[in-house]
């Protein structure tokens, strides 16, 4: 990550009976028009309120737009239920609470999954289109338009016993897919712009939130902002909706909370820079899970699946046909940033004879070696630290078992002959998951527990579902569903 200057502006409110003219007034003023956003002001213009967008760039989609485009949803959508996969709310928070923490909003997760449903007919309502296509391959995302994948370890230990296994990860359709530049996110974040340009909501583009603007009772009325370094002060009769991602490019906010992403780089967009959480603490926002954060590795699913990864003492440590997403927290935040895959030929060959959504996550192995002996000489550990493991590993692999980690039978096979071997230290990149605690009409909360008159939020600036583990999907779908309450809250005043 880039050095950034000292801060000079501050974020503490603005009283009102300072403000000599307001520039602009309406209803309800969204900050950031990524999937939090969007959401946001479709539902406060459909409840009748005057609604305007600021987005500091030069156009709408966020991080939403450059994402894979997983919403995680379930409980028995009709993306599920035609592709055959039977789901409940019940089932759904069960896997969800084990997976997203420890520490979650027990309320918040039964919230979601209650709602689940609903929010994807709402979606398809919107023009989000759905391929009934279910991919079952392990992945970062599906190859091609496929709809459905499982995304977060359901169907991969310790979870696989918790909960019946049902693919959540949620896929809008996209055959010109261009990873990192218009996958499915874009095609998520396309209609609902459209909805909301048919709606008439207004947007202020280049317009940067500074500032929250409150009365003499403290509730939040406004915003002041900036266009091109001009300022612009912004009315909001009922409510302010914080909109504005997470704080993983703010250095110096990675360095006190998440200090193991510090110098990682952050798999965000730039804008990222945790502007809407300073602004909520500075009117004693009480904040939660400043320390979770998402880890992306950069290895190849089939692979990992295929192989075993190793930490620097030449251990197992995680489950390799589970979740990537899982994988990569473990790397990073359990193994001090390294681990090492290790596949035989026989198997290498068989993984990069499948399709990926991730070429670019296949490269030449590091090390290539006859025998295990040869190899962990070559990674320069320890002797037998590296032949004890593949020896315990291949005498259960020998009969389709892993005790050890519970790594599923299908991917289970003694590893023999020549092997290679990934160098994977250090390649990780990570998002925060922390920010605002809201409740579940998506109201700012105070430090003493009440609602902060005014203030709402949603998105990568809360702390979301999300308490330590991650799904892909999490954030685009907690996103949008309590975007969506945050318009309505809002609108309501």
């Amino acid at each position: 990550m880039s050095q950034q200057p000292p801060r000079t502006d501050t974020v503490r409110p603005l009283r009102a009976n300072t403000v000599e003219h307001w520039d602009i007034e309406v209803d309800v003023v969204v900050a950031g028009y990524g999937i939090a956003g969007v959401c946001a002001a479709i539902e406060a213009a459909r409840a009748g309120a005057n609604v305007l967008i600021l987005e500091r760039t030069g156009g709408w989609g966020g991080a939403a737009a450059l994402a894979g485009g997983f919403i995680y949803l379930g409980g028995g959508t009709g993306l599920q239920r035609a592709l055959g996969f039977d789901d409940t709310p019940e089932n759904m928070a069960t896997f969800l609470t084990a997976a997203l923490g420890p520490g979650v909003d027990q309320a918040k997760i039964e919230d979601y999954c209650a709602g689940s449903v609903e929010h994807y007919e709402w979606l398809v309502a919107c023009g989000v289109p759905f391929k009934a296509e279910f991919w079952g391959e392990p992945g970062w995302e599906p190859p091609h338009d496929e709809g459905l994948m499982y995304s977060g370890g359901e169907n991969a230990a310790p979870f696989l016993d918790l909960a019946k296994p049902a693919p959540r990860g949620h896929v809008p359709q996209f055959a010109e897919k261009k990873i990192g530049r218009r996958s499915g996110g874009y095609m998520l974040m396309k209609p609902l712009a459209e909805t909301a340009a048919g709606l008439g909501i207004a947007v202020e583009y280049d317009t940067r939130i500074r500032r929250l603007i409150v009365d003499d009772d403290d509730r939040v009325v406004g915003v002041l902002a900036s266009t091109y370094g001009k300022p612009v002060a912004v009315r909001a009769a009922r409510g302010v909706v914080l909109a504005t991602g997470s704080f993983a490019y703010d250095t110096e906010m990675i360095a006190r909370y998440t200090p193991k992403l510090s110098g990682r780089p952050g798999a965000a967009i730039e804008e990222h820079d945790g502007i809407g959480i300073r602004l909520a603490q500075a009117l004693g926002a009480e904040l939660a899970h400043m320390d979770a954060s998402e880890v992306a590795v950069f290895g190849d699913p089939q692979l990992m699946a295929r192989g075993i990864l190793v930490n620097g003492r030449g251990q197992r440590f995680v489950t390799e046909d589970t979740y990537p997403g899982r994988i990569g927290q473990a790397v990073l935040l359990h193994q001090d940033n390294e681990a090492f895959l290790i596949i035989d030929e026989k198997s290498l060959e068989q993984a990069l004879d499948t399709v990926t959504a991730t070429p670019f996550f296949r490269f030449p192995p590091t090390w290539v070696a006859e025998t295990v002996a040869e190899l962990e000489a070559e990674m320069g550990l320890p002797a037998q630290a590296l032949q004890t493991t593949i020896a315990a590993y291949n005498q259960h692999a020998e009969h389709g078992a892993d005790p050890l980690l519970g790594k599923k039978p299908e991917w289970v096979r003694p590893l023999t002959g020549a092997l290679a071997c990934y160098d994977l230290r250090g390649f990780t990149a990570g998002f925060t998951l922390g920010g605002v605690r809201t409740d579940l009409d998506s109201r700012v909360l105070h430090v003493s527990g009440e609602p902060i008159a005014g203030l709402f939020a949603a998105g990568r600036c809360t702390s979301g579902l999300c308490a330590g583990g991650y799904v892909s999907g999490a954030s685009l779908g907690d996103g949008s569903f309590y975007g969506r309450r945050a318009g309505k809250s809002a609108a309501t005043g």
